[in-house]
Formats: C-alpha cells, sequence, structure tokens
C-alpha cells in the first residue's frame, strides 16, 4: 500500500520500550506507518507541526508536562488533530479532563496490540473510542458533585501532610474556612477520613502525588 493511503501515526512516550514496541506494532499494519516519536510534550508539539500525523498517541504522564497540556496546545493550532491518550491509568477526572481537551480516544496500555490498531483505524474514521471499562469508570462519577480549585489546593496540602494551620497559612484563609473546605472536599468524594480523601483523589486523578 503507497504511503498516501496509509494512517500517519504519530507516538508520544517517554518509556524507549513503549515507543519500540508501538513503532514495531504500527509498522506491521499494512495500513499504516509511524511517521515519528517524542519523549516529551515540547518535542510533541515541534514535531507534531512536521509530521503533521492523521492519529497521534499521547502518554498521560510525560515528563515536562502532563499529556492532557500537550493535547490542548496541538489542539490549539491543529483543532483537527486526532489524538488518542495511552496511558496505564483510569482516573475518571483524568478521562473527563482528556475528553474535554479534545481526545477522540482513551486507551490503556494493557490493552492487545489488536485493540489498539483497531482504535487508531476507528479515530482516523472520524469516531470516537472509549474502551468498555474506561466508560464504566466514567460513568460510576458522573453524577458527582466536582471539586472547586480551592478544595483541589487544600486537598493537595492534605496530601503533603500538612495540618489545618498550616494550610490555613499556606493558603492566606482562615482555619476555620480550611475545615469547611476539607468537610466538604470528603463529602465530595466519599471520604471517612482525610488519609481517605487523598487516596480516593489520587486514584481517580483529581491529583498526582
Amino acid at each position: 500500500m503507497n504511503e498516501e493511503k496509509q494512517i500517519r501515526v504519530f507516538s508520544v512516550d517517554d518509556h524507549p520500550l513503549l515507543r519500540e514496541g508501538i513503532a514495531t506494532i504500527i509498522n506491521n499494519q499494512p495500513d499504516m506507518v509511524l511517521v515519528g516519536d517524542a519523549a516529551s510534550g515540547s518535542d510533541a508539539i515541534q514535531a507534531y507541526r512536521t509530521h503533521k500525523p492523521d492519529v497521534t498517541l499521547m502518554d498521560l504522564r510525560l515528563p515536562d508536562m502532563s499529556g492532557i497540556d500537550a493535547v490542548i496546545a496541538i489542539r490549539t493550532e491543529f483543532p483537527e488533530a486526532r489524538i488518542i491518550m495511552l496511558t496505564t491509568f483510569e482516573g475518571d477526572v483524568e478521562i473527563q479532563r482528556a475528553l474535554a481537551a479534545g481526545a477522540r480516544g482513551y486507551l490503556l496500555k494493557s490493552m492487545p496490540p489488536k485493540e489498539l490498531v483497531e482504535v487508531i483505524r476507528q479515530v482516523n474514521a472520524g469516531k470516537k473510542r472509549l474502551p468498555a471499562e474506561v466508560a464504566a469508570q466514567l460513568a460510576e462519577h458522573l453524577s458527582d458533585e466536582s471539586l472547586t480549585d480551592r478544595e483541589i489546593d487544600v486537598l493537595r496540602h492534605l496530601a503533603g501532610g500538612n495540618r489545618n494551620r498550616d494550610i490555613a497559612e499556606l493558603l492566606r484563609i482562615s482555619e476555620e474556612t480550611v475545615k469547611v473546605h476539607v468537610k466538604h472536599l470528603m463529602e465530595k468524594l466519599g471520604a471517612s477520613d482525610r488519609t481517605q480523601a487523598v487516596a480516593i483523589a489520587v486514584r481517580r486523578g483529581v491529583i498526582q502525588l
């Protein structure tokens, strides 16, 4: 098949082994060709301009920025960019952020190669794809009330082991206000104590440690 008809794929991941694995899978498909790869978000944005691929596989965790921020940067310049997030992680908050940023698919690195190439074909054809387990994770929290930016700030400081008094000083608010934020964020996360609130928030991708 000539290169004109092949799906031109671009891969972004900071693990050399994974990039090589993806390159092998893509180049073994008669209807695909890997046009380039990158190991960081800033390299990805630069290389995207050069290659203008049909479909991009983007790791969620990059050394210099979140893959979601790289998606936003690329789609600001190229609104038609077709990007699939590839991750080991399925926190519903991050899935929502990735989809809101314009990702067309969200795949777990644990899935079989056959599924990966199938999703690339579907996204190239203009469809969106979420695996069943990812969709279920999203649906489970669909009606949850999301945390405010201030509650997320408080949560990050909680995760850092700070007490209410420390958080109040750091955020320049009263200790009473911190207590109210902690109470609300625990209710929203369905946590019975602060430690559990942090654990749930990390699992769901609200914060990263």
